[in-house]
């Protein structure tokens, strides 16, 4: 009864958001009911909907796991698109360099390539707080466009594929692929990491010594240092663990969808991570599951720009609207 009372406010912030985002649609003469059930369902209907939001699930819920552990911690990671790239940069790396290695071997080298690479770009600013207290909100978003600049000469530089018509690296080696669980459609086991991450998290922040002083110190920061525990440095752990998960995202999408490096390959998980977090209200247990319904949503969207020709914003609005209810229903519900 109590999980019921806590979660009606959201689900009815979620249906007036569908109301509202409906009225814009129909405003501009398309079919409301019609677009929604290509957005809603297109992801159950067919084997291969259902593969293509699984594998978008994959960032996302990294992506959003990146700027919920620092969240816990008090601090806001606006880099994990750059962490990403961090992350590719260093799959991809191991991936060239070690091309000939068996996949018992190359495999968890690509994935660690990724992990490693994402923690030293969330430790630049981590370090940045820690030694000038420098703002990690500012850091962290500059960051990001340093990276793009990073992966511009990585894609265009000695590793660059000349038969590409589009800023990319050659392949890795094939030892360094991630399995597949489902050939046809095809669906590679970064999905089982993705959710043993989600787990991780979890299990960490709620249930260990070390979760406890992230929430302490993003909770009264002041207090959590009276009572011994090391504030800056919880701050510098939080943001290279965040770059790490969001490296994870990025070695994923090398090793299980590209199999190289492709410039633009971000895309707009930054953006979707930090609603999928915003939404959550920073919950680790809520993350998996927000993610999952962002999921369905861009591949509804997808599927309606195809069919039903209504612009794929439509559905940045709803996101966007999602999000300002379920913002407004804590401020109702504390009134």
């Amino acid at each position: 009864m109590t999980f019921v009372k806590k979660s009606l406010p959201y689900l009815i912030a979620v249906i007036a958001s569908f109301v509202a985002a409906g009225i814009f649609i129909a405003l501009m003469g398309f079919d409301v009911f019609k677009a929604y059930s290509t957005i809603l369902f297109t992801s159950f209907r067919t084997p291969n909907g259902f593969i293509q939001t699984l594998l978008k699930f994959v960032p996302l819920v990294l992506q959003a796991l990146a700027f919920t552990v620092p969240l816990t911690a008090g601090k806001f990671n606006i880099g994990g698109e750059g962490q990403m790239i961090g992350g590719g940069i260093g799959a991809v790396a191991m991936g060239i360099i070690f091309a000939s290695l068996p996949p018992i071997l190359l495999i968890p080298l690509v994935i660690l390539g990724g992990i490693i690479g994402g923690a030293i770009w969330g430790f630049i600013p981590a370090w940045l707080l820690y030694k000038f207290n420098i703002n990690e909100i500012l850091s962290t978003v500059l960051l990001n466009f340093v990276s793009f600049g990073l992966i511009d000469y990585v894609c265009t530089g000695p590793w660059r594929d000349p038969g590409a018509g589009h800023p990319t690296t050659i392949a890795i080696g094939s030892g360094g692929f991630l399995p597949m669980l489902i050939n046809n459609p095809p669906l590679h086991s970064g999905i089982i990491l993705a959710i043993l991450v989600a787990a991780g998290v979890y299990i960490y922040t709620s249930r260990t010594t070390g979760g406890y002083e992230l929430i302490a110190t993003g909770a009264n920061p002041r207090a959590a240092g009276v009572y011994g525990i090391k504030v800056r440095r919880m701050f510098v752990f939080s943001l290279v663990l965040a770059g790490g998960i969001a490296g994870l995202s990025g070695a994923i999408e090398v090793a299980g969808v590209q199999h190289r490096l492709i410039e633009g390959m971000q895309s707009n998980f930054l953006v979707l991570g930090l609603i999928i977090g915003l939404i959550s209200k920073g919950n680790n247990l809520a993350v998996p599951f927000v993610a999952f319904m962002i999921a369905v949503l861009e591949v509804g969207a997808s599927a309606m720009q195809r069919t039903l020709m209504i612009p794929v914003e439509m559905v940045f609005i709803v996101e966007a609207l999602i999000l300002l209810f379920v913002l407004l229903s804590d401020v109702v519900r504390r009134k």
